[in-house]
């Protein structure tokens, strides 16, 4: 073969598998929902509170008019709903015949407050913009759904880590709202113990270092790259990482490009706020206001809800339609990001759906 023809080979095969990717799932619609003086927990007022969204499908009605097919998922501390938009997350459930299958389902993958192209601190109040928490981001959920989208009814809540967080709460505030529930990577109590005391590590990289100004820098400050290697060792893999870092050299590299490359994409205050957020939340005193079918998956490996606390499998006795399960640890799993590696845990979303039928 000619080197032309190669050249030739290669585009042919390029084309193919950019073809294959686009049509796994269909190019999501984006929005902006504006709340005018939208009253925060804290009694802080915003004048406007600019959420923004992204949807896949179309909208179904049954026969008496309410919605029927509408899917919310909730992306996870520092996140956004673009975090979804991937091989190992809508590559595995979005696409013909899969589990969420957009031509079958809406799917709604917000922004939430303080969050991607969501309003935040980083747009210019930097510490002046209201200390939300978990209660008032799912405020701001319920109304872009109920009033700018039109949806009355979800057929399934879901979210990872911080959005699993999401999604107890969501059971517990609007129990009749939903046909079922999956929240993943997460744990229904208060945040305790070493999860609490690694999010204070993070607030005080940050808040400690001079640099940071009272939030008045004009250049990250030097703490957001230690805060930063606190979540990086939190969310590793250490079966994972062995493999793929075998040497001081490969390690070294990772590390450092690791942080080099959240360092250009993250901000201090917003930082802060987004695990501050966490603060006041607690859904385990009304774990039996939930009444939808919910399935909580966990992974084994995951350093932030590690399975020796026994949380999970004590709690979810106390949610009537609750089951639980812990992915063993496996070359499959991704530590606490097994929650967006769908391969690992979409045939249980795939029982579920199957199993949860529709409430009248």
């Amino acid at each position: 073969m000619t080197p032309k023809s190669w050249l030739l080979l290669a585009i042919l095969t390029l084309a193919v598998c950019a073809q294959a990717h686009a049509e796994a799932w269909p190019a999501p619609s984006e929005g902006d929902f504006v709340v005018a003086n939208f009253r925060f927990g804290s009694g802080e007022t915003l004048p406007e509170l600019r959420l923004h969204y992204r949807t896949l499908g179309r909208i179904h009605k049954d026969g008496h008019g309410r919605v029927d097919n509408a899917v919310l998922i909730l992306h996870g501390t520092g996140g956004a709903g673009t975090q979804f938009l991937n091989d190992r997350f809508a590559g595995q459930l979005f696409g013909p015949g899969q589990p969420l299958d957009a031509a079958k389902y809406f799917i709604v993958l917000p922004d939430g407050i303080g969050h991607g192209k969501s309003s935040k601190p980083s747009d210019g109040l930097r510490m002046t913009f209201p200390h939300y928490d978990y209660d008032d981001m799912l405020r701001a959920q319920y109304r872009l759904l109920t009033e700018k989208l039109g949806i009355d009814h979800l057929r399934l809540v879901m979210g990872t880590s911080m959005g699993g967080m999401h999604t107890w709460m969501w059971g517990e505030a609007h129990p009749e709202f939903m046909d079922t529930l999956l929240p993943l990577a997460s744990l229904p109590v208060e945040i305790a113990g070493r999860n609490r005391m690694f999010r204070r590590m993070y607030m005080d990289a940050i808040r400690n270092d001079p640099e940071w100004n009272g939030g008045n820098y004009t250049a990250q400050p030097r703490g957001l790259a230690d805060a930063l290697h606190i979540l990086v060792i939190m969310g590793s893999v250490p079966l994972q990482w062995q493999k793929e870092y075998p040497t001081r050299e490969a390690a070294d590299k990772y590390l450092e490009d690791r942080i080099a490359s959240l360092m250009k994409e993250d901000d201090a205050n917003d930082g802060l706020y987004q695990v501050d957020a966490s603060r006041n939340y607690n859904p385990q005193p009304q774990l039996g206001a939930i009444t939808a079918p919910l399935l909580a998956i966990n992974s084994a490996d995951d350093q932030i809800n590690p399975p020796e606390l026994g949380i999970l499998e004590r709690e979810i006795r106390h949610v009537a339609h609750g089951r639980a399960v812990v992915v063993p640890i496996s070359a499959a799993t991704h530590g606490h990001s097994t929650h967006t590696w769908a391969a690992v845990w979409k045939n249980h979303l795939s029982a579920l759906l199957a199993q949860s039928a529709r409430r009248p």
